[in-house]
């Protein structure tokens, strides 16, 4: 693995697997279920975990290590394990390093699926969720319980983009003998690093911003070799949620654009919404790079978060209706509750991304009738205005 090379721009193009015999430019797409051995011996000593190599591709496939090799390094992490989708990721985490009688301890803003995975999955095996408001420390302190084992949060949150210091709250974890796990998916490692500020495990959707491009499903986690290498590797090895190797075959193309496309992701997304808190219609603006943010302390080239990232949510008045004028009246924009893609996405999250949740659990993670979530591509920003002008009166 090639992860002396210093700079994020040059990892993310040149940290790969060493080449084949053919010397491909490119990484190749292992398109194969098995891998053939040159004796019983050879394939007992595989399956034994005494020689290195391919066994089977649920669990090893050399495009799929690629992808984990490279992520690895661009999180600072020792280890990696690829998944079938971001939900697939927080999925092999809890089956590894977690039994029945612990308890997570998580933020009130989170995904709407992360709840009910927690909630509704997770608690049929004994695994109970312990919820808290993201930003406030002693809040997290207070609840902390004797069986508490892991605590997760979403740093900026889906959908309102709130944000938590992560080193105090990694001081706190370990103080109590837990683990933080942090859901990178809004920064990826090219705004943020969760490790360096002492978290324990980063947890990606990769379909999102990894890709960039809304072509594949795929997840990861990143950590040290104990908890990522054995536990959860093991689980992939077991349980079989795998990543393809064509899919990691598109990660790979996508993290060599990752850093570009971030940046413009994130000045592109500071200039609407600052054109969105000039909006009359408009009764509030969520976005990290705004002074008007709560945690925007954080942001900056020397802070936590290095820009305010490509997600921008605001409310109007008059609820789901007034909200689904403005969506509807969009010609450019795509209406679909994915995000991180080149074309800017519009979703009402209130009925999509978080439309499973109860209305109580709704408004406990301030997710209002009234709020609508953009997740702000690469196209000119004056034209991204103009399509949600329609819908605002302007």
């Amino acid at each position: 693995m090639n992860d002396d090379y210093s700079s994020f721009a040059t990892q993310s193009i040149r940290v790969s697997r060493p080449r084949t015999y053919e010397g491909e430019h490119n990484e190749p797409i292992f398109t194969t279920s098995s891998f053939v051995f040159k004796s019983a011996a050879d394939a007992a000593a595989r399956f034994a975990g005494e020689q290195p190599g391919n066994i089977y591709a649920r669990f090893t496939n050399p495009t799929v290590q690629a992808f984990e090799q490279r992520l690895a390094v661009l999180e600072g992490g020792e280890s990696c394990i690829a998944t079938a989708s971001g939900m697939a990721a927080i999925l092999a985490m809890g089956l590894g390093l977690l039994k029945a009688g612990d308890r997570i301890l998580a933020s009130r803003s989170l995904f709407g699926s992360t709840t009910l995975l927690f909630d509704k999955y997770f608690a049929k095996f004994g695994v109970m969720t312990d919820y808290v408001p993201l930003a406030d420390l002693n809040a997290w302190a207070a609840a902390i319980r004797p069986e508490t084992r892991l605590l997760f949060i979403e740093t900026p949150s889906n959908p309102l983009t709130e944000m938590m210091a992560i080193a105090p709250l990694a001081d706190l974890a370990h103080a109590h003998g837990c683990l933080l796990a942090v859901d990178n998916c809004f920064c990826t490692p090219a705004l943020q690093k969760p490790l360096a500020l002492g978290a324990d495990l980063v947890i990606h959707s990769a379909t999102k911003y990894l890709d960039g491009h809304g072509r594949c499903l795929g997840g990861a986690v990143v950590g040290n070799k104990k908890y990522v290498g054995e536990e959860l590797y093991g689980v992939i090895r077991t349980a079989g949620p795998s990543m393809s190797p064509f899919n990691a075959w598109v990660f790979l193309s996508g993290l060599e654009t990752l850093e570009l496309r971030m940046m413009a992701h994130s000045a592109a997304a500071l200039q609407l919404a600052q054109w969105l808190e000039q909006q009359p219609a408009v009764l509030a603006v969520h976005y990290p790079g705004l002074p008007s943010h709560p945690q925007h302390h954080l942001i900056g080239d020397n802070q936590q978060q290095r820009t305010g990232g490509g997600i921008v949510t605001f409310e109007v008045a008059g609820g789901k209706d007034a909200a689904w004028r403005v969506i509807d009246a969009t010609h450019m924009l795509s209406i679909t509750a994915n995000l991180g893609d080149t074309k800017t996405t519009i979703t009402h999250p209130a009925t999509t991304t978080h439309g499973r949740l109860t209305p109580e659990a709704r408004a406990a993670a301030g997710i209002s009738d009234g709020l609508i979530r953009v997740a702000v591509g690469l196209e000119n920003v004056a034209d991204i205005q103009a399509d949600l002008a329609r819908g605002l009166g302007v």
